[in-house]
């Protein structure tokens, strides 16, 4: 009798047990993040100070202050210790180390895919805007391949390979007042790309392909006008993304905010700020809505070292210094994160960490 009694017990104790373990796993299953977009936005030359500076002196709170996660990323490249924005924006794009001046290659000059690439080719709608020339540094990390990063007219011949459904910056002479006399608008038309050179074009198309050539070379800066163009573009280019099933992948360049370093002028480096945070805004208030939206926020490196010895948050004044070069530095610069996944990109990452994060968060595998 007891050891019948005995039996019963330990059959019910292991039933109980497969169901806790079978109850852990669906539990498991259910919290997995289910990510469908990715909204990544770059602060070119935007360290900490740079962010700050911009909390200190705006007029309301930076959207990114909002956000649940925040980490850190260190940014050399494979030939310095302090990158350019060609290496910076390949190793964020394609998760390589490279050498400084190179975009889209590996050290070896041999192209290297984008997470743009690999998740177009996996059915996903695809976006590139930018404050500068869409064929500049940061963004052509993400379309083009080519061992010098001033080949700007070569690396405009890169989008007519479609890997960017919708891309939108400045560089229209890159694509049509170009040494070899070709009028790349064409062969884009062709491809079925709205090709607008205007706002106001931009706003009225509905086309699932753009081509925004806003600027003859780059877009005036938000001090002279710019303020909130950005923001824009970034909600003209998701209401579009969007209505693509298999989801998708975008990124959006304050291109700016590096010459404000350079130039070691305080105003025009934190305006900038602030008008990339507003793209930010219209990114998460999108976010919020459709619960399938990762948006992350960082920078390729930091340019002016800028520090903060002074200030008065309530005056909203700041006592500034930058480095006499107003040169990039190697500091770390920071990530924010929202959405499913967010707790990924918290805690001190390498810059090439996060292609694959992205890839295995859309479950992408290569």
């Amino acid at each position: 009798m007891k050891i019948r009694i005995s039996l019963t017990i330990f059959v019910i104790a292991a039933l109980f047990a497969a169901g806790c373990s079978s109850g852990k796993m669906a539990s498991s299953g259910k919290s997995k993040p289910q990510v469908k977009n990715i909204i990544l936005f770059i602060g070119d030359g935007m360290g900490t100070a740079q962010v700050y500076a911009a909390m200190s002196i705006a007029s309301e709170p930076l959207v990114l202050e909002s956000f649940p996660y925040s980490g850190f990323s260190n940014t050399w490249s494979a030939s310095h210790y302090v990158t350019d924005s060609g290496a910076g924006g390949t190793a964020i794009a394609a998760g390589i180390k490279t050498t400084n001046g190179m975009i889209g290659t590996a050290p070896d000059s041999s192209a290297v895919p984008s997470i743009t690439e690999i998740v177009k080719s996996e059915g996903l709608a695809t976006g590139i805007l930018s404050t500068s020339a869409v064929t500049h540094a940061t963004p052509a990390s993400f379309v083009a391949h080519n061992a010098g990063r001033g080949n700007y007219e070569d690396i405009a011949v890169d989008f007519l390979k479609g890997t960017a459904d919708i891309f939108i910056g400045g560089g229209e002479d890159h694509f049509r007042n170009r040494e070899d006399g070709k009028d790349l608008a064409v062969p884009l038309k062709e491809q079925g790309y709205d090709v607008v050179y205007t706002l106001d074009d931009l706003r009225k198309s509905s086309s699932p392909k753009i081509a925004g050539l806003l600027a003859k070379e780059h877009m005036p800066t938000a001090a002279e006008g710019r303020m909130g163009i950005l923001a824009e573009m970034t909600r003209k280019t998701i209401e579009i993304l969007s209505k693509d099933e298999d989801g998708f992948f975008m990124m959006v360049e304050g291109s700016m905010i590096d010459w404000g370093g350079h130039a070691k002028d305080f105003n025009y480096t934190a305006s900038e700020v602030i008008d990339l945070d507003m793209a930010v805004k219209v990114a998460k208030e999108f976010a919020e809505k459709d619960g399938k939206t990762l948006v992350v926020v960082t920078a390729d490196h930091e340019t002016g070292g800028l520090t903060l010895p002074g200030g008065n948050r309530d005056q909203k004044k700041v006592v500034s210094s930058f480095i006499p070069s107003g040169a990039h530095t190697a500091v770390m610069v920071p990530i924010f994160s929202y959405g499913p996944g967010a707790e990924k990109f918290s805690g001190i990452h390498d810059n090439t960490f996060f292609m694959n994060q992205f890839l295995e968060l859309l479950n992408i595998k290569r």
